[in-house]
């Protein structure tokens, strides 16, 4: 299973929708958002796309009583998981959350195959140590959305555990 792992799109829906139809065309079948949403009218090119999305809040909550009635309308299109989503995708356990230092913290656990975090901005793909002797992805999309970096996503094929970062091309 391939997946899109998005973050910090901050309203502007043109470059998340973008990211998101590039992952599907990869063979995404379903997308993460790890918080900075702001506004359920982004998702809307996105969701038209046809993908399941998980979506989690950030520092930049937006209107959440919005999200969560959209999710309630859409429920097998979109979830709205709060402040942080454990997932289980392909038989793999993932864990969302918006800052990158409690996604550290949740990989050094060794309880997840594969975190994602985001609100930093700064796109990177670790593979972190863990308490438990082996090793967990980390993933930070960076920003969708191109604020103060380079408009980022990343691209995970939870079968072969490989993840990539790609540019948005707008």
């Amino acid at each position: 299973m391939k997946i899109c792992i998005v973050s910090d799109s901050h309203d502007r829906a043109e470059p998340l929708a973008l990211a998101v139809r590039e992952a599907k065309a990869a063979g995404a079948t379903a997308v993460i958002h790890c918080g900075d949403l702001i506004g359920t009218q982004t998702l809307r090119a996105t969701l038209a796309e046809g993908l399941p999305v998980h979506v989690i809040h950030g520092n930049n909550l937006g209107d959440p009583v919005s999200l969560a009635r959209w999710a309630r309308e859409r429920p097998e299109q979109l979830q709205y998981h709060g402040p942080d989503a454990r997932l289980e995708l392909a038989g793999r356990r993932v864990f969302a959350v918006h800052y990158p230092e409690y996604g550290y913290a949740m990989a050094c656990t060794g309880d997840w195959d594969l975190v994602c975090c985001g609100h930093s901005h700064e796109a990177g793909i670790q593979h972190v140590p863990n308490v438990k002797g082996g090793r967990t992805w980390l993933v930070n999309p960076g920003t969708v959305a191109g604020l103060a970096a380079p408009a980022t996503w990343a691209l995970g094929d939870l079968e072969a555990m490989r993840f990539d970062l790609h540019t948005v091309r707008l």
